[in-house]
């Protein structure tokens, strides 16, 4: 399921333009909660969408674990940010379409902008549109329709699959897990419900992008992907917000289910603005035979905290995590993977690629966590960074718990700095020393590059090569 392609970086800048996630729109909304997490903001978020009494009930019981739990006193700093400023709900007042025609025409040029939906024509099997708390578009190929896939947004997939919806929902990340976890179970709204029935196998991505315009916005799409035997997907999904001075915050929830010989790739690429919080939780349940891809870039955000997890349940099952992150001046992106083998024969590749210039600080923070009855087990972790200048950081933070001597457990770190003797021999073949920079970054996350579609890898190249224009060279 890789990409057989893996663009270069270019000195040509006009394929991305900072500018088209930095702009903003005028705030459009027909409803916009107060600022601040009340019981009262909850109870309006279930009333305006008509949810059933067990779902008003879990949101408030989350809200009380939210407020009980204390903010993590480990990775990045989080004491500067005001909960009580973020709004938490806004609804765009337009209805969910299929017909991106009939998307307002404010929204709809944002999205075009951002490649939706010209990505859908030329290659997915389906796309979705999320604009501030709610989607305004999704639709899904007839052709895949007809298979009986389900791929709606998870407002609508309670309403009307209200049993597997329950069945799954929360279950892979309790709320009890951590205090944003809480947060999103008090909050979501919109996000992707896709399910795939037994021994469908797409071979035509699907995707959602979710926008958060408006200053001092929470957004807390949630996603719930359940690929049940034998089938196949790949998932990609798109997420930035414009420049704002207020603070704001992203805390969605991704929980993947991956039943016996199915096979799941998630693919993301998370290009929020300086002032966001990016918080959010991605975890998937493997079972017997099972593979779970994740490949996350990771750029844009004043601070990120996020580690993508596979948990292998069932026997032989597998899990490759591919991962960058991008911190410039005032970025701290605090990133990394989590595994848990839980059975005989499971397995686990890590491949992390950090970058950062201009006082910018990552960390790569990972958990291997290999389990009693997980005889013959074998994970391997890579993690490299790549510091542009004298001023920036990189750590390195691996937790290993090992219950068992059957195993194969390898790691490998390595931090290193441009050397000025590669630089010199490129500027001596002709090419000035940012262009030198440039061509030495792209070798480095190549072999991240290569694992995105297309389009997305050339957006993740474009995009950290307009964020070393005046930090280096």
């Amino acid at each position: 399921m890789a990409s057989e392609h893996s663009p270069q970086i270019g000195i040509d800048r006009g394929i991305v333009n900072r500018e088209m996630f930095d702009q903003a729109n005028v705030e459009r909304f027909s409803y916009k909660a107060k600022e601040g997490l009340t019981a009262e903001v909850v109870n309006k978020i279930s009333d305006r969408k008509k949810e059933p009494e067990w779902m008003r009930e879990f949101r408030l019981k989350a809200l009380e674990t939210f407020h009980n739990k204390p903010l993590p006193t480990w990775g990045a700093d989080l004491t500067k940010l005001d909960m009580s400023k973020i709004t938490y709900y806004g609804d765009p007042g337009v209805k969910e379409t299929k017909n991106w025609e009939d998307v307002p025409q404010d929204i709809k040029d944002t999205f075009e902008k951002l490649g939706i939906p010209k990505a859908e024509r030329a290659y997915l099997a389906g796309a979705g549109a999320q604009y501030e708390s709610e989607m305004v578009y999704h639709n899904l190929a007839k052709e895949w329709a007809d298979l009986g896939i389900t791929f709606v947004n998870c407002d609508e997939a309670l309403q009307k699959h209200e049993d597997i919806f329950r069945k799954y929902f929360m279950k892979c990340v309790p709320p009890t897990d951590h205090k944003f976890a809480a947060l999103h179970a008090a909050v979501w709204s919109g996000g992707t419900f896709l399910h795939v029935p037994k021994g469908i196998k797409m071979d035509m991505p699907v995707q959602a992008y979710f926008r958060m315009n408006a200053e001092g916005f929470g957004q807390f799409e949630h996603t719930l992907i359940i690929v049940e035997e034998d089938a196949q997907v790949h998932y990609i999904e798109g997420c930035s917000a414009p420049k704002w001075e207020a603070s704001s915050i992203h805390a969605g929830c991704v929980e993947v289910y991956v039943k016996a010989r199915a096979r799941a790739r998630y693919s993301s690429v998370e290009n929020w603005s300086r002032q966001t919080y990016n918080l959010n939780t991605k975890r998937a349940i493997v079972e017997e035979d099972g593979f779970m891809e994740w490949v996350n870039g990771n750029l844009g955000s004043g601070v990120t905290m996020l580690y993508p997890m596979s948990i292998l349940k069932g026997r032989r099952a597998r899990s490759d995590m591919t991962g960058i992150a991008f911190a410039g001046p005032g970025q701290n992106q605090d990133t990394g993977s989590k595994v848990q083998l839980l059975a005989p024969d499971t397995s686990c590749n890590i491949v992390s690629k950090s970058l950062a210039v201009g006082g910018g600080i990552t960390t790569y923070r990972g958990l291997v966590k290999v389990g009693p009855a997980a005889t013959n087990a074998r994970v391997k972790v890579e993690c490299d960074a790549l510091l542009l200048d004298e001023k920036s950081k990189n750590f390195t933070i691996p937790d290993m718990q090992v219950m068992t001597d059957k195993v194969e457990i390898a790691h490998e770190a390595t931090v290193g700095k441009i050397s000025t003797d590669q630089i010199f021999y490129l500027m001596s073949r002709g090419l000035t020393e940012a262009e030198a920079n440039v061509m030495i970054v792209n070798g480095f996350i190549e072999p991240i590059t290569k694992e995105l579609p297309l389009e997305y890898a050339v957006e993740l190249n474009r995009l950290i090569e307009l964020e070393m224009i005046g930090s280096i060279g």
